[in-house]
């Protein structure tokens, strides 16, 4: 009477880990370096502007956003990337992008492509709902290795033009998670022209965009207004969880061709769950500011030069580009997380949990993930004891 549909899930990464460690004692003081979720703080004000408008709580939420959170979700598009968007037509307010990036393809994805079931491409490691996504409309998901061999992002050049063909979309993230790897302009130029003679569209999940190192990543939709590309090729979610520090505001957004979005919309007119009206207020001012952005991004920067010095030197070490996560080479991530929390209470994710086993392997199995999104001390504590119970 059940489907089989999602027979192939596996576990979610984080009951794995439960499961795996919690009947054992931590052996120390339990420092959580699992979950992407970020620790610092976000701005005072935004608890003021969700008490102003808290009458709102009493009236059904506009569903795709109200026009100011659009227009400042346009507005930071244009001053980030150097596109013009026309708000109403081309943003669609998210709760959260995991709404997003899961909808789409109810929303988007053809039942077939050239009379066969469509592929729905992405990376391995990959953010598990885009494979949920594809198994809910009968798609085919296809897991590119995104392995230290290809730059930790799929590599284009080995998609064979028979796969190409049954292409209906890709998820691309970038900066990625959990490797911390950027696409630049030419890696998102060879994706786009691709999509562009294969007729497929790339779903671009862009949500550590704005934790970088030095150099701002570039974005999706500036690639393609520089290559002139079809509007509804590229759709750009992203998020203020990571930006601003507020996951549980649930703020996201996608962007992209009217018709995408107009086709996005009429779906969450039904099944959506559009996001509290305080709460589309103080997204729309948190989109406004830049300052707290970028106060954060120093502290990152600072925990990015922490983890260079503690792990100098420990084999396969790679500084991430971008985003919150170190993604460490190990002998195995299971065995591997098992040992740090029995002898040091350092709990990190076994990089199995975020892939998925093809003909060629797990390309996770061999890491670890570990979050550096704690203080700046504790970060350090739980980043030499790593070091110290795996590699001395």
């Amino acid at each position: 009477m059940f489907p089989e549909r999602f027979s192939t899930l596996p576990d979610y990464a984080f009951p794995r880990l439960r499961a795996l460690l919690d009947s054992h004692a931590p052996g120390g003081a339990p420092i959580h370096m699992t979950i992407g979720e970020p620790r610092h703080g976000f701005p005072p004000w935004v608890s003021d502007i969700i008490a102003e408008h808290a009458a709102d709580f009493g009236r059904y939420p506009q569903n795709e956003g109200t026009p100011g959170l659009l227009g400042a979700v346009a507005d930071w598009v244009a001053r980030r990337y150097g596109v013009t968007l026309e708000a109403e037509a081309q943003v669609l307010a998210l709760n959260g992008t995991r709404e997003g990036l899961y909808s789409a393809m109810a929303a988007l994805c053809p039942e077939t492509k050239h009379g066969g079931r469509p592929v729905v491409l992405m990376p391995n490691p990959f953010y598990q709902a885009y494979a949920a996504a594809a198994l809910s409309v009968g798609a085919e998901p296809d897991y590119l290795p995104a392995t230290a061999e290809t730059g930790h992002l799929p590599d284009l050049e080995a998609l064979p033009e028979t796969l190409l063909n049954r292409v209906a979309a890709i998820y691309m993230c970038s900066p990625s998670n959990p490797q911390g790897a950027v696409a630049g302009r030419e890696y998102w130029a060879h994706l786009i022209r691709l999509a562009e003679h294969y007729d497929f569209q790339v779903l671009a999940d862009e949500c550590y965009s704005e934790i970088y190192r030095d150099t701002p990543p570039p974005g999706s939709l500036e690639v393609a207004r520089e290559l002139g590309a079809d509007p509804e090729r590229v759709l750009s979610f992203n998020s203020l969880s990571k930006r601003s520090n507020v996951p549980g505001l649930r703020a996201g957004f996608v962007a992209g061709g009217p018709e995408s979005i107009r086709r996005m919309r009429q779906l969450r007119y039904y099944g959506g769950a559009p996001l509290p009206m305080p709460l589309q207020h103080a997204a729309q001012a948190l989109w406004a500011d830049e300052a707290h952005v970028a106060d954060n991004r120093a502290l990152y920067r600072e925990k990015y030069m922490l983890a260079d010095g503690i792990l100098e030197g420990v084999p396969g070490y790679r500084a991430p580009e971008a985003g919150f996560f170190l993604w460490l080479p190990v002998a195995d991530g299971e065995d591997a997380a098992l040992r740090l929390w029995r002898e040091t209470g350092v709990r990190v994710l076994p990089g199995a949990y975020l892939s998925r086993e093809t003909g060629a392997g797990n390309p996770g199995k061999g890491y670890i993930r570990a979050a550096l999104v704690g203080p700046k001390d504790e970060t350090a504590q739980g980043l030499a004891k790593l070091r110290d119970c795996l590699f001395a």
